[in-house]
């Protein structure tokens, strides 16, 4: 089993930028694909992005591509997302999740998921 926190949400103005961490417990964290959900309010969850177990490949949502970066360290057993150029459309509780499976943005194939931080960007 994986147990995810998530932190470093905030306010912050339009075009600034913003680093979440995603800290997990658990001795398979390094066998686990991970990824980064959001949910506005109002809207459905949908994914933003994910990294292989071995952090060798990322795949981001094409609203957050060129903006977003994620990355893990298997040592530390955290992940990151490091948030540039940030835009009030972003605005949204952001999950970290884990899954056994390979990367996809349905949500149903992830099996773990913290209990989200908000990130909230003003205009």
């Amino acid at each position: 089993q994986v147990q995810l926190v998530e932190s470093g949400g905030g306010l912050v103005q339009a075009g600034g930028s913003l680093r979440l961490s995603c800290a997990a417990s658990g001795r398979t964290f390094s066998s686990y694909n991970l990824g980064w959900f959001r949910q506005a309010p109002g809207k459905e969850r949908e994914f933003v992005g994910a990294i292989t177990w071995s952090g060798g490949s990322t795949n981001y949502a094409d609203s957050v591509k060129g903006r977003f970066t994620i990355s893990r360290d298997n040592a530390k057993n955290t992940m990151n997302l490091q948030m540039n150029s940030l835009k009030p459309e972003d605005t949204a509780v952001y999950y970290c999740a884990s899954t056994a499976s390979w990367i996809t943005p349905d949500l149903r194939r992830w099996d773990y998921w913290g209990k989200g931080t908000l990130v909230t960007v003003s205009s």
